[in-house]
């Protein structure tokens, strides 16, 4: 038995969904962008198989080289909702070199994966130039990435973002944990918002409340607060770090301030902060009023207004305090490491 071909015209791969000419557009288009970020050690620009950075190897006794990769959930979900792709690429490389942030790391270098059904140029052009505005924020370079256009796998103008940062920090200098005990002291940075997390949740309350994005807010609208990127604690952090000895940061993501300092503390000791310390910003009592959360789902969900912690001895407290005072940085004395917590959990919370 035979199956009989019916006359085709030769497919191309544009026929399959997928538009070389508008990647090599993208291309051009965002050169600007990214050659805005170079940085020294920076060896060759956008196009070759690989990001060349050349580590100055004497500026250090003992370089470690730190990594992270992170994305930015669903919150791109409301990106695409509120037609705002501006601030999301400052987001995912908020989420990656913070973390490597938290060893003592400085942010070398990032790579970014876009991937979409269809590409769409003007949107494509704008998140990528804000990664690039996130790589200028951490004084890192943007030396590569890649965008893989997959109809079947993502359908229309949806998108999918990862992003890979690189860092070094001198191993003497490595901030590793060891040295917290009970009587450390817990200090508080503030977020921008909620950041990079919690997005599922929010969208829920979003769609239970039926708020509109232009309902005002504080200062400003709920879309906007929503939407507000990830504060990005590199250039704030990094003097501290140098003129002082941090026994720990924490970045506060996936499982909010329950969840996050306490990954930093060793484990026979617990916390106590106080929540009272800090004044939960507008969006985050929106968010728990609209969507009936209790206190407890939202501190172990979103970062209620601290994006970073830093642990230090209560004799550094007012010198590094004055030093993140001497860059503009608002700092919270939020709490301390103690032996046990009175709820016998290693968490535990006050009000003063």
């Amino acid at each position: 038995m035979t199956t009989k071909r019916q006359n085709f015209s030769g497919l191309s791969y544009l026929d399959a969904g997928v538009d070389i000419d508008a990647g090599n557009e993208l291309v051009e288009r965002i050169k600007p962008a990214v050659q805005s970020t170079n940085r020294a050690g920076v060896l060759k620009g956008l196009g070759g198989f690989g990001g060349l950075f050349q580590l100055d190897i004497n500026r250090f006794k003992e370089p470690l080289l730190v990594s992270g990769t992170d994305g930015v959930g669903t919150k791109l979900l409301l990106a695409r909702q509120f037609e705002r792709h501006d601030t999301i690429g400052i987001d995912l490389v908020a989420m990656c070199v913070n973390d490597i942030l938290t060893c003592g790391a400085e942010p070398l270098f990032f790579l970014d994966y876009y991937a979409t059904g269809k590409l769409q140029l003007e949107n494509a052009q704008a998140v990528i130039e804000g990664i690039a505005e996130g790589c200028r924020q951490a004084g890192c370079a943007l030396i590569g990435g890649e965008t893989a256009e997959m109809p079947g796998m993502y359908e229309g103008h949806d998108y999918d973002l990862a992003g890979f940062a690189v860092g070094v920090v001198d191993k003497p200098r490595l901030i590793d944990s060891s040295r917290i005990m009970e009587g450390h002291i817990v200090l508080g940075l503030p977020s921008s918002g909620p950041h990079s997390n919690g997005y599922s949740l929010i969208r829920k309350v979003l769609q239970r409340s039926g708020d509109e994005p232009s309902l005002p807010l504080g200062q400003t609208t709920l879309g906007e607060a929503l939407l507000s990127p990830t504060r990005i604690y590199v250039k704030s952090l990094l003097p501290v770090l140098a003129e002082h000895r941090l026994d720990g940061l924490a970045h506060i993501t996936g499982g909010g301030i329950s969840e996050n300092i306490i990954r930093v503390i060793p484990e026979h000791l617990g916390l106590e902060i106080d929540l009272s310390a800090w004044e939960m910003p507008a969006v985050f009592h929106w968010l728990q009023s609209n969507g009936q959360i209790s206190e407890a789902e939202m501190l172990r969900t979103f970062n209620c207004g601290l994006g970073m912690a830093i642990l230090v001895t209560p004799e550094s407290v007012d010198d590094v305090c004055q030093s993140l005072s001497r860059v503009n940085e608002p700092v919270f004395t939020i709490g301390k490491v103690v032996t046990n917590t009175a709820t016998g959990s290693r968490v535990g919370y006050i009000r003063s």
